[in-house]
């Protein structure tokens, strides 16, 4: 594996240790920046289910500001932290061992709020739309927010989540590649000319 494209062009990236995490192939991983990028200008990136630190890493390296990864897997994270550091963006990174539902309650506590978000759940778990919501739900996403949602091409997620639209669907032989974006809702309008009331204000 390596860095494909931007500042980081070229650095190899080792793998996880053992069978446990399926790392997105080089192949996929540049079709999928063409979908959603290829470049970006700043933004703060969620690698939720981390692995190897692939996506989060070609994310700095095409323009993203910052990017936070989350693994349950000490010898992931400890892979995620070598990458960096081979990329040279570790700067740019924070790296947490947590699972995915206390990963986001934690990042609801401290204000964050991300452009693009990662999801590469093992396959046997079929909840990303769950965590999406639940993104949305703590406010976790910026108005027009990407997700990226790897999953087995067996597998069919809804066209549509609420607040959630799929702007582009791939499939590469046993992976699928989901893209959906945010649709942030749109703050309560006045009904019949009717001003409503914000109790917060008084």
């Amino acid at each position: 594996m390596r860095v494909i494209s931007g500042t980081a062009k070229g650095r190899p990236l080792k793998s996880v240790p053992g069978k446990g995490t399926r790392p997105t192939t080089d192949k996929v991983k540049e079709a999928l920046f063409s979908m959603i990028g290829p470049y970006f200008e700043g933004g703060t990136a969620l690698d939720l289910y981390a692995g190897t630190g692939g996506l989060g890493i070609e994310a700095l390296s095409r323009g993203m500001d910052a990017a936070v990864f989350v693994d349950m897997e000490q010898k992931a994270l400890d892979t995620v932290r070598v990458n960096l550091k081979a990329a040279k963006v570790e700067a740019q990174a924070e790296v947490y061992r947590n699972d995915a539902g206390r990963a986001l309650a934690a990042l609801e506590k401290r204000g964050r709020a991300f452009d693009l978000v990662f999801l590469d759940p093992p396959y046997r778990l079929k909840h990303g739309d769950e965590l999406m919501m639940t993104m949305a739900a703590k406010n976790l996403l910026k108005p027009d927010a990407v997700i990226v949602l790897e999953h087995e091409s067996g597998y069919e997620y809804p066209e549509n989540i609420p607040g959630f639209s799929r702007t582009r669907q791939s499939v590469y032989g046993e992976t699928t590649i989901s893209i959906y974006q945010y649709e942030a809702a749109l703050p309560e309008v006045a009904v019949s000319g009717e001003e409503v009331n914000d109790e917060s204000a008084n």
